[in-house]
């Protein structure tokens, strides 16, 4: 099934309004939640609805958070999210890096207890539309191994770097520092594909290929991305006083999320037509080497994501037909009314 782009924000916005959240507040979760569908994030995007819902229904997170924010300082501030959505939160932080980016020059946001993020290069292409870099990283509950740990012990925590370009998109890094996102796992799940090897264990630590029995994603890199992970958590768990993986392994299983947002301005440094040139030139080189496969082109970060962008705007947004129908029966459950194309 395909939807406009227009008539599923106006969907996705109408169900959050059902479920409690001030206008504003779902307008900005169907802009991110969207936006990671229309670049081909289907793990990010309104497949996440039904887990917001849920999130809302338990308790965990808070349709109407009262968000608190403290700058002591003229690049530094932390943003309360008050159980918030993670796109309510981290849009805030993000526009607020930027305010700050102006007069600093460069300016950090740190965001304590959130709940799922969504895809958090949202949130650091945002300053590079305003000619910035955009950097971020996220800290969560444990979901992901450890070298040598029995079970979850870190979090698939993402990191996301973005840079302005002049001729070509947005350079966007978009990570997760587990080969594999939970969130692609139920994807492959719901759509009977494989995952790589290597990419996950079963609940009782065997590797498997088969995303019905993953139970535990594997870090990226080994040690390396599980190092990530644990230092991620440290640092916006630390800056924040909300540490998790603590927590959790003590106990404390509630959903919840840091995160450490960051805006670069570019004219600080230097002018930003010439920043741009840089960029250009640098995926220019890459793009013009010698290919392993002459019939595979060499991609940038960003740049699957940016065509597919152009793609869905003209052709509309792919849902599949399983999370259409949960789409649907929540539509009616909440009043909220179908759009053409996921009736």
């Amino acid at each position: 099934m395909s939807i406009p782009e227009k008539a599923l924000r106006t969907f996705v916005a109408d169900l959050f309004t059902a479920h409690g959240t001030s206008r504003e507040h779902a307008d900005t979760i169907a802009d991110v939640l969207v936006w990671a569908n229309l670049r081909g994030i289907e793990s990010h995007g309104v497949s996440r609805i039904p887990r917001y819902l849920e999130l809302f229904a338990s308790g965990e997170a808070n349709p109407r958070p009262e968000i608190g924010f403290d700058q002591p300082r003229s690049a530094v501030a932390t943003l309360d999210a008050d159980a918030g959505p993670g796109p309510v939160a981290l849009t805030r932080a993000m526009d607020e890096a930027v305010s700050m980016a102006r007069s600093a020059g460069a300016a950090w946001v740190a965001v304590r207890g959130t709940v799922h993020t969504g895809a958090i290069g949202y949130y650091t292409e945002r300053a590079a539309q305003y000619g910035m870099a955009g950097l971020g990283i996220v800290a969560g509950v444990p979901n992901m191994a450890y070298p040598g740990a029995a079970g979850p012990a870190v979090a698939t925590s993402p990191l996301s770097i973005a840079l302005p370009a002049g001729k070509h998109p947005t350079v966007l890094l978009d990570m997760a520092t587990a080969v594999v996102a939970l969130g692609r796992i139920a994807v492959l799940k719901a759509r009977g594909g494989r995952l790589p090897e290597g990419a996950a264990v079963t609940a009782d630590g065997h590797p498997t290929t088969d995303p019905a029995s993953a139970a535990v994603p594997l870090p990226v890199g080994g040690a390396k991305g599980a190092g990530m992970s644990l230092l991620f958590d440290m640092l916006a768990g630390g800056l924040t006083l909300n540490p998790i993986v603590p927590a959790f392994h003590s106990g404390e299983r509630r959903h919840r999320q840091n995160a450490l947002l960051m805006a670069i301005d570019v004219a600080a440094f230097t002018p930003v037509a010439e920043f741009r040139r840089t960029v250009d030139e640098t995926v220019e080189a890459i793009k013009s080497l010698p290919r392993t496969d002459p019939a595979a082109e060499i991609l940038v970060p960003g740049e699957r994501g940016a065509r597919c962008l152009d793609e869905r705007l003209v052709s509309g947004v792919p849902v599949a037909a399983k999370l259409a129908g949960t789409l649907r029966t929540l539509a009616v459950e909440s009043g909220v009314s179908v759009p053409e194309g996921l009736g």
